[in-house]
């Protein structure tokens, strides 16, 4: 027996357990256990790789299509589908993507049905880049790029965010290296204004993640229901692909306009509260205004600028200034584009151009100043030597939207008509066009009116309400050859007429109501025109003199008409001067412009002609005849014998008169601009020299 053996036999007789085997063996038998088996997994997983790259790479990853559309469309929230080759493999250490015919869905709500299709995509991916941080795209090449960028009708959804509608984020631009674009193409859509607009992106080339030069668009669409093309640079591409500023030209031409926007962008499609620098110029505003369906009178060609900020539906442009033909425009303008498209602005002008003016009263203003009011006239539909205005007002366009504007103007440019401190007040609500008040001065007198056109009604109801308060005939008729130094005497009154008609000339023609001029005493001095009196002895006994020694010294004086269907017939005509008592009778028809007025003139004292003939007045607003004394008296007609008459309906400024409130025991009823009925003599007799306030048939 050895030795080992004897002592195992001792330790049983004594009851002892044999002696555990060394600790430190075990350990390392364990050790080098799970060494083997992370050995050989890891072997197995190098080795599955391998086997899956090979395959990937030897079958190009075509058969990961459909496992690609599901994960895809998952993780976009929409369907995301490719028609045609279909590649996905590492190559050899970067996945490299390639698509033919790969389209992204657009959400259900929108009106096409992919938001993104592209003929040829090819990609290289880095890895990790999908597990860690930005992902990184070392090169793109895409061809045949279509996105669709569409509003919902709400503006709170876009078809570029992706997911749920409260959770949903913008497409995020990965990190490009190397990039090549061909063939691409954008339609942004937006039903709230509404605009359409399709843009081709010509070729872009990146390199080292820089694209460098600017980016050009082109294209075309429609704003409402207006054609237009434009023309765009991002001139900051490589900050648009990280995310950054967005730097942005765009020009635009639409119904022989120019419009062009620059500033920079939070997104390409994000233009919520960004100021952008606005410019628009064309031959005639009210074309440009057109585009958005308002309506305003036509101008001569213009030039604006201004910084237009959008507030949801709110575009607001401020720090506004330029020119419309002659004259210079400032101000702010606000478009609402609610249910009803709605326009306030607060305006500003140093001098307004009096053919700038002309439109206000529906001339052409190109025609106006080439041809006159006339041919601006005929140009309207008017017959032929006209000069009421026969266009339309646009009821259509007037009762599609709502408008407010507070304009401010310093004074018109003209020769002969002292116009200034203009303000205007206009509302337009629901097709009901009110300027009211449009106040301004004239030659020291200050007019109020208030016009009122109700398209509601049809033919529209229009009110004219014209008031001048005392006003100096000296420089009222400074331009007409009356003498102002010398010249004390006022004029005021009170046009106050309603008619129906959806133009000017047709609310006239059928227009009721009354017309008084009032003159109290003053002095009257003329130097070229001698029609002060009506005295022919007088007259021709200065024209021999060469010049009047002493001014006409006139006691009072009415010029009214009552209007009847657009008819109106003097009531009275009543001049008292020194030397003559003036009447008239007749009348003027507002619908054919016709003029048929006869004064008398009876002395006071002796004169070879005093009160033998009566002076005649006829012909047309536009080419009133005076029957018949001189060239020089024949020219001037409009402005002395035809004061009320002739220049009210042309030029629209003797119209505006006020009532005056002097009172004498002679002239009480002539200042209170009395009716032919209630005049009397000094005597206090009623008058029978004054007609009946009615006029026979006016042709």
């Amino acid at each position: 027996m050895d030795a080992a053996a004897q002592i195992e036999e001792r330790n049983h007789a004594g009851g002892g357990e044999p002696p555990a085997p060394p600790p430190t063996s075990d350990k390392r038998t364990r050790r080098l256990r799970v060494l083997r088996i992370l050995r050989n997994v890891a072997i197995g997983v190098v080795l599955a790789l391998f086997a899956a790259w090979l395959v990937l790479f030897i079958t190009k990853g075509r058969f990961l299509k459909h496992p690609f559309e599901s994960m895809a469309s998952s993780a976009a929230g929409r369907q995301v589908q490719v028609g045609g080759e279909f590649q996905l493999y590492f190559a050899p250490f970067r996945i490299k993507f390639l698509a033919e015919d790969l389209s992204v869905a657009n959400p259900e709500w929108a009106g096409r049905p992919r938001m993104f299709a592209a003929r040829h995509i090819e990609a290289r991916i880095a890895p990790l880049s999908l597990l860690f941080g930005r992902r990184h795209v070392p090169m793109l090449d895409l061809q045949g790029g279509a996105l669709d960028l569409e509003w919902d009708k709400t503006h709170k959804r876009n078809t570029w965010t992706f997911g749920s509608d409260e959770g949903g984020k913008p497409f995020e631009f990965p990190r490009i290296d190397r990039a090549t674009l061909s063939d691409t193409r954008i339609r942004y859509l937006d039903p709230q204004m509404p605009l359409v607009a399709d843009l081709v992106v010509d070729p872009v080339t990146a390199i080292d993640a820089r694209i460098g030069k600017a980016v050009a668009l082109r294209g075309d669409g429609t704003l409402r229901k207006t054609p237009f093309r434009l023309s765009a640079r991002l001139l900051s591409p490589d900050e648009t692909v990280d995310r950054g500023r967005n730097a942005l030209e765009l020009t635009a031409w639409a119904a022989n306009n120019r419009i062009d926007v620059s500033g920079t962008l939070p997104s390409l499609a994000e233009f919520e509260g960004v100021p952008l620098k606005v410019r628009a110029q064309g031959r005639d505003l009210s074309e440009l205004l057109a585009i958005i369906d308002v309506a305003i009178p036509q101008t001569r060609r213009y030039a604006l600028k201004a910084q237009m900020v959008k507030d949801e539906a709110t575009y607001r442009f401020t720090g506004m200034t330029g020119t419309f033909g002659q004259s210079d425009l400032r101000g702010t303008l606000t478009v609402k584009n609610a249910e009803r498209l709605r326009l306030d602005a607060q305006l500003a002008t140093r001098r307004l151009d009096i053919v700038d003016a002309a439109p206000f009263i529906g001339y052409n203003p190109d025609i106006v100043a080439a041809k006159g009011a006339v041919a601006a006239a005929a140009a309207t539909g008017a017959g032929s030597q006209r000069v009421l205005p026969d266009a339309a007002l646009p009821i259509g366009t007037m009762q599609r939207f709502d408008a407010g504007l507070d304009w401010k103007i310093g004074a018109i440019r003209s020769r002969s008509v002292p116009v200034q401190n203009i303000a205007l007040k206009l509302s337009l609500e629901r097709g009901r066009l009110a300027l009211s008040p449009l106040t301004f001065s004239m030659a020291r007198g200050d007019v109020a009116s208030d016009l009122i056109f109700d398209t509601r009604q049809r033919p529209s109801a229009v009110s004219y309400d014209i008031r001048l308060k005392p006003t100096p005939m000296g420089r009222l008729l400074a331009g007409y050859g009356v003498e102002e130094s010398g010249t004390t005497g006022t004029i005021g009154g009170r046009i106050k007429l309603e008619g129906r008609g959806d133009t000017i000339h047709d609310s006239l023609a059928s227009a009721s109501g009354r017309i008084a001029f009032v003159m109290p005493r003053g002095t009257f001095w003329t130097r070229n025109v001698q029609l002060a009196e009506l005295d022919l002895g007088t007259f021709a006994s200065k024209m021999f003199e060469g010049k009047l020694k002493e001014p006409v010294q006139l006691n009072c004086g009415l010029v009214a008409f009552t209007v009847r269907g657009g008819t109106a017939a003097a009531d009275p005509i009543l001049i008292d001067t020194s030397k003559n008592v003036i009447t008239g009778r007749g009348g003027f028809s507002f619908g054919t412009e016709a003029l048929d007025l006869a004064f008398r003139a009876d002395g006071k004292k002796f004169s070879l002609f005093s009160g033998q003939s009566p002076v005649g007045i006829g012909g047309r607003f536009a080419k009133p005849s005076l029957d018949v004394i001189s060239p020089q008296l024949l020219g001037r007609a409009g402005v002395g014998l035809g004061l009320a008459v002739a220049a009210t309906p042309v030029a629209g400024l003797l119209a505006f008169v006020d009532v005056g409130d002097a009172k004498s025991a002679a002239c009480g009823p002539v200042l209170a601009g009395a009716t032919a009925k209630a005049q009397r003599t000094t005597k206090g007799k009623p008058r029978d020299d004054v007609g009946s306030g009615r006029a026979g048939k006016i042709r």
